[in-house]
């Protein structure tokens, strides 16, 4: 996942509006938005290589979603990233409390964004930095690098998400994570790819011919639990491949 935008609103009639993208190599191979058959309480896509997930949520509402750390000089990990999601969907530990275990487990992945929501709290994590958040309520960008860092297409989702809050939908949230514009180079950030990769990851919604957005979603948690998910799906060169939508 390489792109998420959200808003946390502790009582609001919706809470939490995420919209997402997740960008991977077209070769591995994943599944579609989905109950989990194993683990009948998860809802979301998965990573048909290490069984993981990078963004999902559990029928009475539990939320989680990953990015890694674009970073060539970070250590490789043991351990598939897409674990986290799924682990906290899985426990009943409270969204704070689960965080604070991944202080002692961290360099076990390669680096990596958490966010962990159990309805109460909504909780952030970087493992680079080390650092647990407990996040007030506002609207927040994460891409591969630290919470709202100034990259061009994260600045650009928080405020078209904000633009969209007042009565979010599915479509306009997807229509959002779709745009494709570039940004010119010297607003690019540098980490360390080359100015020809920096473009091709400048953009909230990537197509290639190995590399891009392979997953968008769209997600509205109610406060009394309930939700709304729509995901759809892409192809090489962005070529679109189907959409699921579901409620809990």
């Amino acid at each position: 996942m390489c792109l998420i935008t959200l808003a946390w609103r502790p009582g609001h009639a919706q809470p939490l509006v995420v919209a997402a993208n997740r960008d991977e190599f077209y070769a591995r191979p994943s599944a579609a938005l989905s109950q989990w058959h194993d683990a009948p309480g998860i809802y979301a896509g998965r990573d048909l290589e290490a069984g993981g997930t990078w963004l999902g949520i559990s029928g009475d509402g539990r939320f989680a979603a990953l990015t890694n750390i674009r970073n060539m000089q970070l250590p490789a990990g043991r351990r598939s990233r897409g674990e986290l999601p799924a682990n906290f969907l899985r426990t009943s530990l409270s969204a704070r409390d689960y965080i604070e275990t991944l202080k002692v487990s961290a360099a076990d992945y390669s680096g990596f964004n958490l966010l962990v929501g159990d309805g109460q709290q909504l909780c952030y994590f970087n493992s680079h930095s080390g650092q647990a958040q407990t996040l007030s309520a506002g609207v927040y960008g994460l891409s591969n690098a630290e919470l709202d860092s100034a990259w061009p297409k994260v600045d650009y989702a928080k405020q078209a998400l904000a633009q969209l809050l007042e009565s979010p939908r599915p479509e306009a949230m997807l229509e959002l994570l779709s745009d494709n514009q570039v940004p010119n180079d010297n607003a690019l950030p540098d980490t360390g790819v080359g100015i020809a990769t920096e473009r091709l990851l400048g953009s909230a919604f990537i197509a290639s011919q190995t590399y891009g957005t392979r997953a968008s979603t769209a997600l509205i948690v109610q406060a009394d639990g309930h939700w709304q998910m729509v995901e759809r799906s892409f192809g090489t060169l962005g070529v679109a491949l189907g959409e699921v939508s579901l409620q809990g």
